[in-house]
């Protein structure tokens, strides 16, 4: 009887593998197979976004505005869960970057974490994945209380670095997104995985 390598695991792999080929020479912390590791979990579990309506399903709230800056590159659009919100768990992030494509649709380009600065000073400021969070920042709108935050680009390639704020692959210009084989690789993951489940 031959014996099968469960394509679970090697879904795991494939994502791990494209964090390694995404990554940016940078002063980014991706040397450490630990981050790596737990990069590939934020992908694993943020899959199910790439469908924006599953990301609605689960309580993100969509915010009208785009966020970019010439010269700089773009945020995308924020989806904010509220329940989430501070939470720092890095499976479920605070809140999903969609960048705008073409006919209304919506492509999952990264995620970011979230935490309210509580203490004067920057000694309340948050890490993860061995990447200090960006701030202490005011607040972006009324009622937002000065924070922290890390910006985390496991779904679109950016040349500025992993945990940089701002994109320059990403735009506020609708039908601006170039496809890059994710969704390929990810749909080919997911035939794997129900191949191995029903064969």
């Amino acid at each position: 009887m031959r014996r099968r390598t469960p394509r679970l695991a090697l879904a795991g792999l494939a994502l791990l593998g494209s964090l390694a080929t995404a990554a940016p020479a940078s002063s980014d912390s991706l040397d450490s197979f630990d981050v790596r590791i737990g990069l590939a979990q934020v992908q694993m579990a943020t899959a199910r976004y790439l469908w924006e309506p599953n990301a609605i399903a689960d309580g993100y709230i969509r915010e009208d505005q785009c966020v970019d800056v010439p010269g700089l590159g773009g945020m995308g659009i924020h989806y904010v869960n509220p329940q989430r919100l501070g939470r720092l768990d890095p499976t479920r992030p605070d809140i999903l970057l969609y960048e705008p494509g073409p006919f209304g649709r919506r492509e999952l380009v990264g995620v970011e974490y979230f935490s309210a600065d509580k203490e004067p000073g920057d000694a309340d400021r948050p890490s993860l994945f061995g990447q200090a969070f960006d701030g202490p920042m005011p607040g972006h709108f009324p009622g937002q209380p000065a924070h922290y935050d890390l910006h985390v680009w496991v779904w679109r390639h950016n040349p500025a670095g992993m945990f940089a704020p701002f994109n320059p692959n990403v735009s506020c210009s609708a039908g601006s997104s170039e496809n890059d084989g994710t969704l390929e690789r990810i749909q080919q993951i997911i035939d794997d995985i129900r191949a191995d489940f029903f064969n």
